[in-house]
């Protein structure tokens, strides 16, 4: 991810702020709100998705294709007084889940520090990366980490050494 900024989150206000539908994503989010504190909000629907892997894939198309923006359960009034806001997300057709891209265009994540992570089955970040950039473009965005969705159960050393790396861990560790 080329021109990622390094910033130390340390002493800012933290949200970790993610969408999970088969949990893998929620479970990097709890590892992620353990190393780093601040609050942990979970991004969902007010239509919840189908549980049917070709159902959801097909729902996701669509919403890409259409730019659909779904209603959410519950609103992250507050992601103005957030300095940095983890967002988590499976890779849905290379990108953003809609749920997610709600967020981001509603809310203005001026001036704030961006750190995505995604879980995936084999195609990373896809374009999601840019797609959120496009969506935030006065945010800084630093470098996410990907997990393949097989090895979320034993992500917790990829988790701690990546938040390392982005000086992202709480004072002391």
């Amino acid at each position: 991810m080329g021109g990622a900024k390094m910033h130390s989150v340390k002493e800012k206000k933290i949200l970790v702020a993610y969408f999970s539908h088969s949990g893998n994503t929620r479970e990097i989010a709890n590892q992620i709100h353990k190393s780093v504190g601040g609050d942990i909000f979970e991004i969902q629907a007010v239509e919840p998705y189908p549980s049917d892997y070709d159902a959801v894939v097909k729902q996701a198309r669509q919403e890409l294709d259409s730019g659909y923006k779904p209603a959410l359960k519950t609103k992250a009034e507050s992601i103005v007084s957030y300095d940095v806001v983890f967002i988590g997300y499976p890779n849905w057709c290379g990108t953003i889940p809609a749920a997610v891209r709600t967020v981001l265009s509603d809310h203005d994540f001026s001036g704030k520090t961006i750190v995505p992570f995604c879980t995936h089955e084999g195609n990373g970040f896809g374009r999601s990366v840019s797609d959120i950039s496009k969506l935030c473009p006065k945010s800084t965005m630093l470098e996410g980490v990907a997990i393949p969705g097989r090895d979320v159960k034993t992500a917790q050393n990829t988790v701690s050494e990546w938040l390392r790396k982005t000086k992202s861990t709480k004072r002391g560790e």
